[in-house]
């Protein structure tokens, strides 16, 4: 039996409805990424879902509990992680959250007062069986490793969203719906919450841009395209795949249709001629027609992105020698020497407040090295983007803040009209006009790339450009960066994009030593030391030095004979990883199915034994290196 039943639901913020009479059935044990374009309206349906939106028409069936975190939660930031988990269980939570800090305050300053007042919450506790409850707000925050008494204003960023993921758990929900929840995280928390996901058995139904996360998390991916709601069994490349497909026969389609509507067009308007011989069947064909197409809602268009390109940098960028910064007493970048040339794309990842704004404002010359030294080449012109979007006036309109209200704006020494300018990154006429505050997360994010890409630029500078976009605007970013001639300097927690982007990558590694890698993401996870290799466990690969990795182990494993059980145990794993793979495949073209979805318990049953073979496969491959590192 569905978890979550929408049936006809229907939901509109002016004259285009966000939810067009959709329908959607969620089971036990799916994992649901909702996807579509900025704007298209997937955080009302989690809204609608939540409760928080009363849709206009159609019904809404819950069967269960639902715990929602949003993407952006307005919080008293002088509450303590205690306080704002115990929120997640209601009237009850709040006598929780007293109790625990009069506990708290009787502990640091004992009197008769405070014994008495804690006596009285005791037994109300115990009269509404609080006790149970309490335990399992202390044990959410113990395995979400969260200090209870802390004030949320000292804390990190991503430890803040595990405080909110523990609230929206606490009341250990059947349905738990996450908006954007790998938000400015870092790498480390993103693979956490992968993992404690992957691990609950709940109903999930979520909402991200991050395709990595996207790909391990989904047993099913739902597209909101134009209010209506097209479900995509299987995987993400299956769903682009499909997509294309279906966009590419919507768009033959369309194109008869309008042919025919021409050809009707043309016959009406013969005059005296078509009179003799029209027919009243014919003309009430031709103004269904005609309202028919009036009726279509074209697919959004696609973000049009290009660069002003300044004239070419010398071929040293920057370089460092030993450089050193300090702040507070603590040590933010230790002997960094590096040197980058026109033409490369540096990837910088790290966890959050571990110094990487500080390593491009170094980089820049912005900021100047307590020792050591900074060189810049010749000729260069660097373009800025600000993960803070503090170069924006919320105050000003969007035109005014690109070109300060002029009509023209120059690119690649063409002059173009502002308006045609900004409908290359989605802005419509009336959008120009408004004041940036009343903009998205997204659309704030395109503006500054538009501002960026109007300016002569041989650098770019990009310091989480990827939060709020959505992913088809994330992919012609990939497309420009990868095909750009210049020098493109990186901050960002997207896996993908990282590894489609970036040709080098600096990684800080602990106690301000940051060291540099070929390749992306994935490529730093293979090649980076051990003693790296202390993120939270994931289904990534485990890391083994690469022949031309940099750097490389300073002790290898030497080579032995293999004992006559490792013999035999290398000799039957190729079968035994084939035999997983196959596995694997049939139970992909099983989750594709749309007749499993129909079976009750189907779906959590096969998305239960794929977790169990992937996982039976990624230890297969790791014992497989092992064993074949010793025989060289």
């Amino acid at each position: 039996m569905p978890l979550i039943t929408l049936q006809s639901v229907s939901l509109a913020y002016g004259h285009v409805p966000l939810l067009d009479h959709v329908d959607l059935a969620v089971e036990p044990g799916e994992r649901v990424c909702l996807v579509g374009r900025n704007g298209a309206g997937k955080t009302t349906l989690l809204r609608v879902v939540a409760g928080e939106a009363v849709p206009d028409e159609g019904e809404l069936r819950m069967d269960g509990r639902v715990g929602y975190l949003a993407q952006d939660i307005p919080l008293d930031e002088s509450r303590t992680a205690f306080e704002v988990v115990a929120d997640g269980l209601g009237d009850l939570g709040s006598l929780i959250a007293e109790y625990h800090a009069a506990a708290h305050a009787l502990e640091s300053a004992p009197d008769d007062q405070g014994l008495a007042r804690l006596g009285r919450l005791q037994q109300a506790l115990e009269a509404r069986d609080g006790w149970r409850l309490e335990q399992r707000v202390e044990a959410l925050l113990t395995r979400f490793g969260l200090p209870a008494d802390q004030p949320l204003s000292e804390l990190s960023g991503g430890t803040r969203r595990r405080v909110l993921l523990a609230r929206a758990l606490v009341n250990e929900p059947d349905v738990l719906l996450l908006d954007e929840p790998t938000n400015h995280l870092d790498v480390e928390s993103i693979t956490w919450l992968e993992d404690t996901l992957l691990e609950w058995r709940g109903a999930l139904l979520f909402i991200t841009h991050d395709r990595a996360f996207l790909e391990r998390l989904a047993t099913r991916i739902v597209e909101l395209d134009r209010g209506q709601l097209t479900s995509w069994p299987g995987d993400y490349r299956n769903y682009l795949q499909k997509r294309e497909e279906r966009l590419a026969v919507e768009e033959q389609h369309n194109a008869l249709f309008d042919k025919r509507l021409a050809q009707e067009e043309a016959w009406i308007r013969q005059g005296i001629k078509a009179r003799r011989t029209r027919n009243e069947g014919r003309v009430r064909a031709l103004m269904q027609l005609r309202r028919e197409r009036a009726e279509r809602r074209e697919q959004q268009g696609k973000v049009r992105i290009e660069v002003e390109h300044a004239g070419q940098s010398g071929k040293r960028v920057v370089e460092t020698e030993h450089a050193r910064v300090a702040r507070g007493g603590r040590t933010l970048i230790r002997d960094l020497s590096v040197n980058i040339q026109r033409g490369d794309r540096i990837g910088i990842i790290g966890p959050n407040g571990v110094g990487k704004t500080t390593l491009l404002k170094l980089l820049l010359g912005e900021l100047p090295p307590d020792s050591g030294t900074v060189r810049h080449g010749t000729k260069l012109a660097v373009a800025y983007f600000d993960q803070q979007r503090e170069q924006l006036d919320l105050e000003k309109s969007v035109i005014d803040n690109l070109n300060l209200g002029k009509d023209t704006i120059s690119v690649n020494g063409r002059d173009r009209h502002v308006m045609s300018y900004l409908q290359d990154f989605l802005f419509s006429p009336e959008r120009v006009r408004s004041p940036v505050k009343s903009l998205s997360g997204g659309e704030r994010n395109r503006l500054l790339l538009a501002r960026l890409f109007a300016r002569p630029a041989n650098v770019l500078v990009l310091d989480e450009p990827t939060n709020d976009l959505d992913v088809e605007t994330l992919e012609l970013l990939e497309d420009l960066l990868a095909d750009y001639e210049g020098t493109v300097l990186l901050v960002s927690h997207d896996r993908a994009f990282l590894d489609n982007v970036v040709t080098s990558t600096l990684a800080f590694e602990g106690d301000g030593e940051v060291r540099e890698y070929v390749g992306g993401y994935s490529d730093w996870l293979r090649q980076r030391p051990a003693k790296a290799a202390s993120a939270p466990k994931h289904a990534e690969p485990k890391p083994q030095p690469a022949p031309d990795a940099a750097p490389v182990a300073e002790h290898k494993a030497k080579s032995r004979k293999l004992s006559y059980k490792d013999q035999r145990e290398l000799e039957q794993l190729p079968a035994r990883i084939e035999a997983l793979e196959a596995d694997q495949a049939e139970l992909h073209a099983r989750l594709s199915d749309p007749a499993l979805y129909q079976q009750e318990g189907g779906i959590a049953k096969a998305s239960a034994r794929l977790e169990e073979v992937e996982a039976e496969l990624a230890e297969a491959y790791a014992r497989w290196e092992v064993l074949e590192a010793l025989l060289s």
